[in-house]
């Protein structure tokens, strides 16, 4: 199935013409640093740091919509690098393991939404928030490192 996608006409161009590879991944890096950036400022409000008047519900609604986007730019670019060598990366470990922290950060950002995010008016404007509001803000920048120093390792390996 893989050598069927590392086949197509789609994966072969990316693979072989010059810039078509090098400006998915210079995409997929500015989507990745929107993607971090966006969610590292919830995160940073979520674990107390609080360096505006904006409330965490607040923030989380403003800037939701630009996660998402830059998010499925990045599924994107990435799955037209991972067809043009499906194979080779199905095979490096930094890959696999981006992978799994990948979902895990998104089981994280699940739980949060299916506990303290749902109980976010009764803590929005208190600093600290709960505990399990900073377990989780921290999960989500330790897990978003993890998922970019992965990434850049693939190339390597």
């Amino acid at each position: 199935m893989l050598q069927a996608v590392e086949a197509s006409s789609l994966a072969t161009l990316v693979r072989e013409s010059s810039a078509a590879f090098p400006i998915l991944e210079s995409v997929h890096v500015i989507g990745i640093a929107l993607v971090f950036g966006s969610i590292t400022v919830v995160d940073l409000r979520l674990l107390g740091v609080a360096a505006h008047r904006r409330s965490a519900f607040k923030l989380i609604q403003e800037l939701l919509p630009y996660t998402w986007v830059a998010f499925v730019a990045c599924l994107i670019t990435g799955s037209l690098m991972f067809a043009a060598n499906a194979t080779t990366y199905l095979q490096n470990p930094m890959f696999l393991w981006k992978m799994c922290v990948l979902m895990l950060a998104g089981l994280n950002m699940a739980v949060f939404h299916l506990g303290p995010f749902r109980r976010i008016r009764e803590w929005d404007t208190t600093l600290p928030p709960p505990g399990r509001a900073r377990l989780a803000g921290f999960s989500s920048m330790a897990l978003w490192i993890g998922v970019i120093f992965l990434g850049r390792w693939i190339a390597f390996v």
